[in-house]
């Protein structure tokens, strides 16, 4: 009913710009019928063509928000880290959590970097996982606004990855291989994604200063060098 009201209303707009140049038709009620029928028949279509339109937009839509997210986050690992620093988990667990789902540590290389247990770091990665399930935390990408609450986390995840790689300067540990270089990778991808970011500037140039150093770490027999008697020479001027 509203609908042909509306298309009663339009007939006449049409009447009254188009009769005073052209004339009263000889029959104005047919004329009004069938332009009103015009419209109806144009609005049925119109709606038609979106309604089987719509599916294909949502997909242009959702297409569009994945390479949003894509040009937000280059890795797909540090997408990752925002995730797992849901504000919901516990602070003491989101770097743990971190670590081994992202990253791929096993729980006594992460609880060596905490200076715990293998056992009790197992015991907190087991609880957050079931909190995580029991409270039906879901797990979403953050938008851009919500990234800085969550960087610190992040960054501590990353600086944690990063001293576990450190440690492993002969490289001799297959789980900690290269995990130095990962570490400052991802550094070097928070930084552009958060330029204005101190904390992750600040990372960034600690990890690089300490990566520069590693040639002159150890001597030619392994040994420890502390850093007063180092071989500047070594050190990584790039």
């Amino acid at each position: 009913m509203a609908a042909a009201e509306d298309a009663l209303g339009d007939a006449l707009l049409a009447a009254l710009e188009a009769w005073p140049r052209v004339g009263v038709p000889d029959k104005p009620e047919a004329w009004l019928v069938a332009a009103a029928r015009r419209k109806l028949v144009d609005a049925a279509r119109h709606a038609k063509v979106a309604a089987s339109a719509a599916p294909a937009l949502e997909i242009v839509v959702e297409r569009a928000q994945r390479e949003v997210i894509d040009a937000v986050f280059p890795d797909e690992r540090l997408k990752l880290l925002f995730v797992c620093a849901h504000p919901a988990i516990d602070e003491a667990a989101r770097t743990p959590l971190m670590l081994q789902t992202v990253l791929g540590l096993d729980a006594a290389t992460i609880a060596s970097a905490f200076l715990v247990a293998p056992a009790t770091m197992s015991q907190r990665l087991v609880r957050v996982k079931a909190k995580i399930r029991d409270a039906g935390i879901r797990f979403e990408i953050p938008e851009s606004q919500e990234l800085p609450s969550r960087v610190d986390a992040v960054l501590e995840a990353i600086y944690a990855a990063y001293g576990s790689g450190w440690e492993d300067v002969a490289g001799a540990d297959p789980r900690r291989r290269g995990l130095a270089e990962e570490a400052i990778w991802l550094g070097r991808l928070v930084a552009r994604l958060l330029p204005d970011e101190p904390e992750a500037l600040g990372l960034l140039a600690l990890m690089l200063h300490c990566e520069a150093r590693r040639p002159a770490r150890r001597d030619p027999a392994g040994a420890y060098v502390p850093l007063g008697r180092q071989d500047v020479a070594l050190w990584s001027r790039r």
